[in-house]
Formats: C-alpha cells, structure tokens, sequence
C-alpha cells in the first residue's frame, strides 16, 4: 500500500491546523487513510506532501510587491510535493487553495455547504503561486448571532482566502443576546442572556481566530464610555443614573452634558478637555496590555452623529482634529509601554470632514477605516470617480451625509491627502441591503465592482460589517467577496459559474438565472427608496411575476431536494424555502406599492410570522431578527412592533 503522509515543518500551531484539515480533507475524498506524521515514512512507494512556511521548507520566497501581503505556493505532483507560504496563516491559505484546486468547494458555512469531490491516487498535480490582491480581506461581527454561527463564520473564512475577523466591542454581547433570548421571535424559548456569557463565548472565539492565524480586530465603539464607568455593551438606553463624575466629559450640545438620547454608544465626548482625552487613552493602553492577542485596535468616536460637543474648548475645531490629536497621544502611550498594536481610526459620519491642522506623528501605527455607512448600492465605487467640487462647509451638528458613492469618495479623498498609511474599507452590503435583493444577485454584482475597485480608489481591502448569516438563498456574494478579494482580476462570471455548479450541481446555471431574474423582479433601488413615480406604478406588475418565476422552478427544486450530493441537496432545500419566502414577500410589495397600504401590512405581517416559525431551519442562512428591522419599515411598521 502506498504511504499517504502530510508532513508538517515548523512548530506553529498554525501549520499544525493546516495539516489536520488537509488530512480531513484528503480522507475523505480519496477514502484512503492520510496520515500527519513529523518525519516521512521510509518507503519508496510513498506520497508525501510538505507543509510549511517557505523559510520552514527552505523555498525561494519569490518577489512581492507588498511584503505585508498574504503569498502561498504549491507544487506537488503523483508523489507529493509542497504547500507553502509566507507566514504560517499563508500555509493554511495555500491548504485550501490546494483542495480547491483539486475540486474541494466551500458554498457556505457548516458541514452541509462542504462539496467533497471523490479523488483517485494519484492525485492531480498543482503548481500555483499567488499573492493576495488586497492586505485586508475580513469579516466583522454583527446581526443575531450564536458561539455556533460565529465559530462556523470563522471556519469558512480562510477556505475563501480571508484573513481576518472583527469582535465587536469588548464582549460582543448585543450581537449574541439577540439570538439567545431571541429578540424578535417570540415562538422560540428564551432566557436571559449573562455579560458573563458573552466573555466566556467571546473568549472561546478569539481562540479560533488565533487558531487560524486570522489577524484579530476588536472593540471600536465603547471608548466614549467604558473608561468613565458608564457600560457601552450595545445600543441600549442606560439604564440608571450618570456617574456624575463623568457628565464633565460628555458633549455639551444645547447647553446641555447627556446621554444622546440616552444611549450610551451615540454619545460623543468633550475632546478638546485634555482630561477627557487622557482618561480614554489610558483605559485603551491598560487594555491593550491585558490583552496581547489583539493585532489591530479599534479606536473609534461615538455612534451618534451632529451631536459634537458645542463648548468653547471644541466648538472652533473640527472633530477629526481633536480625533488625530488624541490618536496621536495614545501612540506616544503605547510606544512607552512597548505596545505594537495597530490602531485602526475612523472616517464617518461627522469624521468624513478631514482634520484642518493636525496630522498623525507616526502613521505606520495607524490603520485608516472608511466606513460610508450612507451610501447606496445601486452602483458601485468608481474607480476616478469624484465630483469636482469641493466638499460641502463644515457645519457643527448641522451636517447631511453623503448617499451617492462619488460623494463619499470626495471625503475618502480628502483625508488621503494628509494620510498615506494603510487603509480599508469598512462597508455594509451585507449589514441591511441584502434584505433589500431576495436574490441576491443584483447586490453580489455590486459587491463585485466595489472589491475590483478598492486599490484604484486608494484603500487596501475591505472589512464587512455585517450579519453573519447571508446565505439565503446561496452564499454566492460572500464568495464573491472573498475571492476577489484574494484575485481582484477575477470576472464576476467566472465566479459565479464555478459558485452555482458548486452548489446545486448541473442545474446551477438554471439556479444562477432564476435568482437573477428573482433580482430583477424585486428591483431593489426600489426597495431602497431610489425609484420614480413611474418606476413604482410599474412595479406591482413585475412583482406579482414573482410567482411565476417560483412555480416553474419548483419541478427542479422538488427533484433536487433528493440530490444524493449533501451539499447540492442542502442548496435545493434552502432554495425551495427560498420559493415560498419570494412569494410572500413579493405578494406583499406588490400591495404596497399598488396603494393598498393596509393590505400590505396585513401580509408584511404574515411573512414576519413565517420567517419566524421557520427560524431553525433557516438559522444557518437568514438572520430573522435584521430582516424583520430592516423590512418592517417598507411598510410602515415601527421597529418596535417586530423586535
């Protein structure tokens, strides 16, 4: 019999991992037994693939053009060879790239996305090197989640070339509390949900990043209030009085030092105080020492927006000027206490204004962030694309953001002419305006563009915030994300060819239609509020359609439900779910738009009560709770009403 060895060099535990999952894999697709061993077995009829850094296998590292870039290679042949890369999270990269190349596909999170293809020996020879196109290629915790969504997220993402994952706040409790006490379904059983909890999940997850070699990213809001003893766990209305030790500190807007409507998170501060500034970056230094395994720091402002404070130590300067001020004392802090934490900073909402006078002493510290949480996506970034015109004036409190992605560009644009550090895009296609595409088809196409046209417009990958349950029907814009990301050169249509086949088998390019068409019947500028008076009158019609693109896919779906591939008859159940959500969406847009507000309501209301009977089901692709707030709306049902 022929030795079939993976053999791991180094002792990370990184390439450790990398090597388990290849065995997996191998395993499995081959039904041979793959064995991971330290040293090779000593027989000449034997197959052994090395894994390793490319220091590690003594390889020529290769020429790149970014040295902070993620690089793999691979050359193996009927009697193994090697898979290496830069850095140990790089040999993990080039792992996955193997298997893909051999016929391994990963269409969403979970055991039931995994396609197994079934391998003869010898196996196919590979030979690929490749540098990734963008620095930063991750995902950022948001929407309603459990330990077991976020470990599958984690999971998936270096299967899809990822590189990094972002744990909001301190603990991320909003996001799990959600789920556990299932804010906005009441037909699942609930109970309270502990802070104790959440750092004991958070903690767990932090391990499985690390496990990975993914860069770890944390907190962002919360600086605004934790260091002053007021809790910032999540959107919530403080509950109890104010430290009066800490009202000094907050923004006076109106003559008045509160809570911005009573939310701890939207508060800002009194940054031109040089105590308030002092005791933030003090409590962000002791925690980043308490804290080694954090690579990259988030330090941003408060949620709110034209609620700067109006005294007379910052009403005459801009808040991005008091912002690079401080940034600038928290790198002397950390540079004192021998902290090499990157610190990522924030270009948003009242930030978009540059700074007038300060710049960063020590850029390479710094991470710059835009976050165009305003923006449409009906069109993507534009690479060249920026008006001409100046920005609109500076306006305390009085400022109205940009929707139009040229407009946001002018801002990014500004900022870039006194920073010209590292930077990434922090974007929300999967944050709310999924909900708006049922097919999700129209928005992967954006994304697409948008991904392509990071580096022309300056920025260095991109972090999405964003539910991390966005694979129903398909997972076919997160692929999209992830693989152009790694190879911005990729075609939109190659992508999704290989995606739809991957999924559901040889029908996929008849899925791949339906859900285009699905795209175009729902219209989503029109679910964003971006439509004409015509485009709406014409708009029932094309929804009622909806039905009859639905009943004629339902011979296939029936049939492929019964796929004898688990991961093809997983995609047909979610799709034939997908089928009746469609409709009943569509039904009720169409009474909506037709003028039958009532009506529309009545039946917003029955898809509410669908999604919610079908949560379990459907928990692994669709976030009940972020649909339902961000859909209720459309029809005029407060948020209230479905949380």
């Amino acid at each position: 019999m022929t030795a079939l060895t993976i053999l791991p060099t180094g002792k990370d535990p990184v390439t450790a991992f990398a090597a388990e999952e290849l065995r997996r894999c191998l395993t499995q697709a081959t039904g041979r037994v793959w064995v991971v061993r330290r040293r090779a077995a000593r027989t000449g009829n034997a197959v052994v693939l090395r894994l390793g850094t490319f220091a590690d296998l003594a390889l020529d590292s290769g020429p790149s053009a970014d040295a902070a870039l993620d690089d793999i290679a691979v050359r193996t042949a009927a009697a193994g060879g090697d898979i290496a890369g830069a850095t140990p999270r790089c040999v993990l990269l080039a792992t996955y790239a193997y298997l893909t190349r051999l016929g391994f596909r990963w269409v969403r999170p979970g055991k039931d996305g995994e396609l197994v293809p079934q391998l003869a020996l010898p196996l196919a020879p590979v030979a690929l090197r490749e540098t990734a196109s963008y620095r930063h290629r991750g995902v950022c915790i948001e929407g309603a989640v459990s330990e077991e969504h976020v470990r599958a997220m984690i999971d998936w993402l270096p299967k899809l070339g990822f590189n990094a994952y972002f744990i909001q706040f301190r603990e991320a409790f909003n996001f799990f509390q959600r789920w556990y006490e299932h804010t906005g379904n009441p037909t699942l059983g609930a109970a309270p949900f502990s802070m104790d909890k959440a750092r004991e999940l958070t903690r767990a997850l932090r391990t499985e990043v690390k496990r990975r070699g993914l860069d770890l990213h944390m907190t962002g809001h919360g600086w605004t209030c934790e260091p002053f003893g007021i809790p910032g766990p999540g959107w919530f209305v403080h509950q109890g009085p104010v430290p009066a030790a800490a009202v000094p500190h907050l923004a006076e807007v109106k003559g008045k030092r509160e809570l911005w409507g009573g939310i701890a998170l939207n508060t800002n501060l009194c940054y031109g105080n040089d105590a308030t500034r002092t005791i933030v970056t003090d409590a962000i230094v002791a925690w980043s020492r308490d804290n080694p395994d954090v690579d990259t720091l988030h330090f941003w402002l408060a949620d709110g927006s034209n609620n700067q404070c109006e005294c007379p130590r910052c009403r005459d300067t801009r808040p991005a000027d008091l912002y690079v001020r401080m940034l600038n004392e928290l790198d002397e802090k950390l540079t004192a206490a021998g902290l090499p934490v990157r610190i990522v900073f924030l270009v948003y909402v009242d930030l978009l204004w540059p700074p007038e006078h300060e710049l960063l002493h020590h850029p390479e510290r710094f991470i710059l962030m835009f976050a165009p949480i305003t923006r449409s996506y009906s069109t993507p970034f534009a690479a060249g694309e920026a008006p001409a015109e100046p920005l609109p004036p500076y306006a305390r409190n009085r400022l109205s953001f940009p929707r139009q992605p040229a407009g946001n560009l002018a801002f990014l644009r500004a900022w870039q002419r006194g920073f010209h550090g590292d930077s990434f895009d922090f974007d929300y296609h999967f944050m709310w305006d999924h909900h708006r595409d049922p097919g999700q088809y129209a928005m992967a196409q954006v994304l697409h563009q948008d991904c392509v046209n990071l580096r022309a417009i300056g920025l260095n990958g991109l972090v999405s915030c964003q539910n991390q349950r966005v694979f129903f029907p398909t997972g076919l814009g997160m692929t999209v994300m992830g693989r152009t990301l790694w190879n911005r050169d990729l075609p939109f249509a190659a992508i999704a060819r290989d995606y739809f086949t991957a999924a559901f088998g040889p029908q996929g390019e008849t899925v791949q239609a339906y859900l285009q068409a699905i795209s175009e019947r729902f219209h989503p500028p029109l679910l964003r509020g971006e439509c004409s008076a015509e485009e709406k009158a014409a708009a029932p019609a094309r929804l009622r359609s909806v039905r009859g693109l639905v009943d004629g896919m339902q011979p296939l779906i029936a049939a492929g439900v019964n796929s004898a591939e688990p991961c093809h008859a997983a995609s047909w159940r979610y799709l034939e779910f997908h089928a009746e959500f469609a409709v009943l969406f569509a039904d009720a847009l169409a009474e909506l738009y037709g003028g039958a507000a009532d009506v529309a309501r009545s039946q917003a209301m029955a898809l509410f009560d669908w999604c919610r009977r079908h949560e379990l089901e459907l928990q692994t692709g669709l976030d009940v709770y972020e649909f339902l707030c961000t859909v209720a709306p459309l029809f005029g049902i407060p948020r209230r009403d479905v949380e």
